[in-house]
């Protein structure tokens, strides 16, 4: 079962007993404990009822005798361990597992490892209540996940908007559902979310990013290239090498996976590729302006200078002069 999973079926007053949260992705965890937290038990009964633990401060007697009290002028109650992966003896809650209260929620929360499926805590468990397993997004998942995000809050993002937002931001997902939430309050009644908006609220150049320097390599345009590449060097978290060599990788390798597919309508092509079909006719303008052979050359100057940025070969040059100097060989 999933996170959203999980938080849709309290909506619809769907409980278990027990609710184990775990894994590598923080974002989902906090999630589930957080709705926990603050949505499943109305304000008046959550004064009595809600009991939060600490793993590194959390005794699993406390936690069991808070676990098998009973709700106080309500139906039930919750009981809450964050940073369980902290908890010492935690294997000691199975006593409880064996025979949880109908009317307890215990929901905790186990950061950055799994359990092992094969201990009888993990039986249990599985046995009585729910596990739900985060996994870190891909970086291709990640723009699905924000726009489901913009969708679930009532809005919609123009492609470009949208590609700014998560390239800036990268797998930070509390950070980008934090962006959204300044953004909703700024856009006032509009329910579109442009780059002009990117570019004032958040403060992402909608001219000056790594998607115009792409655009502007795939048309072999020197100039904007390198007005772009002294934007960055001015305005170093606008560009950071490290955030512009794989992007520029990802496209040219798209472009380089173009001359496989042959034809197809931009529909097609863009599900090929795993893009938004706005962007095709920039992976078909870098073919028209760069060869297969030309294409094999720019992934191999991208290989060498990501070697170099992360001082490979190169010590002592700044970002923006290797980036300048990537690019001119490129456009050669």
């Amino acid at each position: 079962m999933s996170a959203s999973a999980v938080i849709t079926d309290w909506k619809k007053g769907k409980w278990k007993p027990v609710y184990w949260i775990e894994g590598e992705e923080e974002y989902f965890i906090d999630q589930v404990l957080h709705y926990a937290e603050h949505q499943i038990l109305p304000a008046s009964e959550a004064a009595f009822n809600l009991s939060v633990f600490y793993g590194r401060d959390a005794a699993w007697p406390e936690v069991i005798n808070a676990c098998k009290r009973y709700p106080m002028f309500a139906e039930r109650q919750v009981v809450l361990i964050k940073e369980a992966q902290h908890m010492r003896d935690i294997d000691k809650l199975e006593s409880y597992l064996e025979q949880p209260l109908s009317s307890t929620i215990l929901v905790i929360g186990y950061k950055d490892k799994k359990l092992d499926s094969r201990r009888k805590f993990a039986k249990l468990i599985k046995e009585k209540g729910v596990i739900v397993s985060t996994k870190k997004l891909y970086e291709k998942d990640l723009r699905a996940f924000a726009e489901s995000l913009i969708q679930d809050k009532g809005l919609s993002i123009q492609p470009l908007a949208l590609s700014l937002l998560v390239d800036h931001i990268g797998s930070d997902m509390q950070r980008i559902e934090n962006e959204l939430d300044k953004l909703i309050v700024n856009l006032a009644e509009r329910k579109l979310i442009t780059t002009d908006d990117i570019e004032r609220y958040i403060g992402i150049s909608k001219e000056y990013n790594v998607f115009e320097l792409q655009a502007a390599l795939a048309a072999r345009d020197t100039s904007r290239c390198l007005r772009i590449i002294r934007y960055f060097e001015a305005n170093p978290k606008a560009g950071p090498i490290q955030l512009v060599l794989p992007s520029l990788y990802g496209f040219f390798s798209k472009v380089y996976m173009l001359y496989g597919i042959g034809g197809g309508d931009d529909k097609t092509i863009a599900a090929t590729l795993g893009v938004n079909p706005f962007f095709i006719k920039d992976y078909r303008l870098a073919t028209r302006n760069f060869d297969l052979k030309d294409t094999e050359k720019v992934l191999l100057l991208l290989h060498q200078y990501n070697l170099r940025s992360i001082g490979i070969g190169t010590t002592g040059v700044e970002d923006a002069s290797l980036l300048r100097e990537l690019v001119m060989k490129i456009l050669l």
